[in-house]
């Protein structure tokens, strides 16, 4: 499938394209990267000005400082990146956001895949969220697994959040390199996916492994790829869609909305 533009005759002919699929669509999930919420302001990775462009503040490249041995060295080191490049606590949900969790509410998308850490699909409302990252808005004290929130990390009295209860340091609930994604959120995630009759991936280059070999469970699916750069995958999808994700889902569902009236 040769991939699509952005002027506002063809975002109008695909927004019609997606919500016709949608409108006949029983089982749809979403599985979404970083570009799911650059509308929402938080930057992507490796883009110029992505959250893994040369910074001179830091001494060391990101992958090395988001890494869990050298949290476990360094941490002072690795809260001031994290608090700098990984929160951004002010970010709103986007239209995407937005639109997937009504699509849910609809009883059309039956679950969200994210890369995410953001927590921005809970924010919008959606419920089914399986996040194969983790999430900023969980952390756990290393001696005595206590729970905390994100409020914690941003508030701390010290530059290494501690726990309130021994004194033990807090790390993210975030899947650092050198760690593994979560058993079950693989599995739950591994499952929505083999049930999937339409799959619709948006915002990621589907570069980061394992997470991007799962879209090929979509036995059954459709598979409609929104990303504005290339990915490996274009040439298996049914539809390849190039305009700002919002923009399309927003569209997409006054189309529906519409079929149904």
């Amino acid at each position: 499938m040769m991939p699509t533009g952005h002027s506002d005759s063809t975002l109008q002919a695909h927004a019609n394209q997606l919500a016709d699929w949608l409108s006949r669509s029983r089982s749809v999930v979403f599985f979404g990267g970083a570009g799911t919420s650059t509308e929402s302001g938080i930057p992507d990775f490796r883009s110029s000005d992505g959250i893994f462009a040369d910074d001179e503040t830091f001494r060391h490249p990101p992958e090395v400082i988001l890494s869990r041995s050298f949290f476990e060295h360094d941490p002072d080191t690795f809260y001031r990146f994290y608090r700098a490049k990984m929160i951004h606590s002010a970010a709103k949900p986007n239209a995407a956001h937005r639109v997937l969790a009504q699509l849910e509410q609809d009883g059309i998308v039956k679950a969200v895949v994210t890369q995410n850490i953001d927590g921005l699909h809970q924010a919008a409302g959606s419920e089914e969220v399986w996040e194969l990252h983790g999430s900023i808005h969980r952390n756990e004290c290393t001696s005595c697994r206590a729970k905390y929130g994100l409020y914690s990390v941003l508030h701390s009295e010290s530059a290494i959040p501690a726990c309130s209860e021994c004194g033990g340091m807090l790390k993210p609930d975030v899947v650092l390199y050198e760690e593994q994604l979560h058993d079950d959120v693989i599995a739950h995630a591994v499952a929505r996916i083999r049930e999937a009759d339409l799959l619709i991936v948006g915002g990621t280059s589907l570069t980061v492994q394992p997470a991007a070999s799962f879209i090929r469970l979509a036995a059954k699916a459709k598979l409609i790829l929104m990303n504005r750069s290339a990915t490996s995958v274009d040439a298996y999808a049914d539809a390849v869609y190039r305009e700002p994700m919002g923009a399309l889902f927003d569209a997409a569902y006054k189309q529906l909305r519409g079929k149904g009236e």
